[in-house]
């Protein structure tokens, strides 16, 4: 450890958002970077604990303290080479991680300034690309087995990369015209530029990953020439709202308007009648997750008129700590997002009742506050109405209340399971280590 009193005598310094008059007309990353002393000064509060829970919380088990303590030091090329040896593809977590290991972080728990690892660990990241700290690597002995990687999400991408590097010629099967899965297609460039997974991909194929797009594989049948299948095909059936007017023009799931966005920003044509578009309107979001938040940003950056976003559960509650659901598990808090600072009206404990209509287009949502009563035997909360229905206006209606968990059949043994098709919707870190840990459970399998 460096500096063991940085963290008494530094304060946490985030690198902030662009100002909001100038990132709401472009698809930009909204996420500025600070000055490599300032960068340096962060790394410095990490205390190196005696028990580091930060290990524990990440899901990929990052060394932040080994990481952050090289980076102090100026060491970006050592930082780099720690954080990369737990983590194939620290330029995404970097990115959109909610970094779990902050709020695992002593000082968290201390004065709630964690050290800021997620901002560290993109900032090395890019230091590594830019100084050429990462090249191709391709392995030297090549084990004349063959594995197909079914999706290229993070959760098929980790686990393409981890085989690769084990010897194994991987192929990757992905259904849409580029990788990334909901890298790509999911999270808008504000957050995540595409160039990003562009250069990552550029660099899996130098070191021998074929990767084959358009390719809708379903039947493990089709996979008879490989020893082995890994079948990372995501969450793709959304939870739908089947009340009355669902059928309205105007009602998508959130992925509709997401995925048909970035298509465009990366030079795809649409027509008038297929354009998903908020500009000019009033726009609904259900749902308060994060997709919801990133259809707010989009929303504004396609010139909506006014962005409302509900959801059916109760307000979170202000602050750090959350007395309901305390530390060590993650805090259900009031999450205001880059997206919600450019304008947003948010409700909660509001029901969805009926999508209004003329002419077969959406013109409101009516909707109805409630509340949840306990139950006396402590089961499921009971929703109960509250007040009378009310109609919200709107345009534009964007579905963005979860996956369903995919029902998977029975594979054969040589066929592996991984990501969200695994687990249902999660992280993308999340993801990644089931990547990895599937590609160790294909390694032993082969191994026999």
């Amino acid at each position: 450890m460096g500096n063991p009193k940085a963290f008494l005598e530094i304060h946490r310094q985030e690198a902030g958002y662009r100002p909001i008059h100038d990132r709401i007309h472009d698809f930009g990353e909204v996420e500025q970077t600070l000055n490599t002393r300032e960068r340096r000064l962060q790394a410095s509060r990490c205390m190196d604990c005696g028990v580091p829970f930060c290990h524990w919380a990440c899901p990929l088990g990052n060394k932040a303290p080994e990481w952050n303590d090289a980076l102090y030091k100026g060491d970006w090329e050592r930082a780099y080479r720690l954080l990369s040896a737990t983590n194939p593809f620290p330029e995404f977590t970097g990115r959109i991680c909610p970094a779990l290991c902050e709020k695992a972080c002593v000082l968290n728990r201390f004065n709630h300034e964690p050290t800021t690892n997620r901002e560290n660990e993109a900032a090395i990241t890019e230091v590594a690309f830019r100084e050429g700290y990462i090249a191709a690597h391709t392995a030297t002995l090549r084990n004349g087995k063959r594995v197909a990687v079914v999706g290229a999400g993070p959760a098929g991408l980790a686990a393409a990369n981890a085989l690769n590097r084990m010897g194994y010629e991987v192929v990757v099967f992905e259904k849409n015209e580029a990788a990334g899965g909901l890298l790509r297609y999911g999270i808008p460039n504000f957050k995540l530029n595409k160039a990003i997974i562009d250069r990552r991909i550029q660099l899996m194929e130098q070191e021998g990953i074929v990767f084959k797009y358009n390719s809708e594989c379903s039947d493990c049948s089709a996979f008879s020439a490989f020893d082995a299948i890994v079948m990372a095909t995501g969450t793709p059936t959304a939870r739908d709202l089947n009340i009355p007017g669902r059928e309205l023009k105007g009602v998508h799931f959130a992925l509709e308007l997401l995925s048909q966005q970035n298509r465009v920003l990366a030079g795809m044509e649409f027509s008038r009648e297929e354009r998903i578009t908020a500009k000019g309107k009033d726009v609904l979001v259900i749902g308060g997750g994060d997709t919801g938040s990133d259809c707010i940003g989009t929303a504004h950056r396609q010139g909506c008129k006014s962005v409302t976003q509900i959801e059916i559960m109760p307000r979170p509650v202000e602050g750090p700590e959350d007395p309901r659901n305390p530390w060590p598990n993650y805090p259900r808090t009031l999450k205001t997002t880059s997206s919600h600072e450019e304008g947003c009206t948010r409700r909660w404990n509001v029901n969805t009742l009926e999508f209004l209509g003329e002419n077969g287009r959406l013109t409101g949502v009516r909707v109805q506050e409630i509340d949840w009563e306990a139950k006396a035997d402590g089961g499921r909360p009971v929703m109960v109405e509250k007040g009378k229905p009310e109609i919200i206006k709107a345009e534009l209606c964007l579905l963005a209340m979860g996956f369903l968990k995919p029902e998977l059949p029975e594979f054969p043994d040589n066929v592996f399971v991984c990501g969200d098709a695994k687990n249902g919707a999660s992280l993308v870190v999340r993801a990644m280590a089931s990547g990895m840990e599937t590609a160790r459970r294909v390694h032993d399998y082969l191994s026999r």
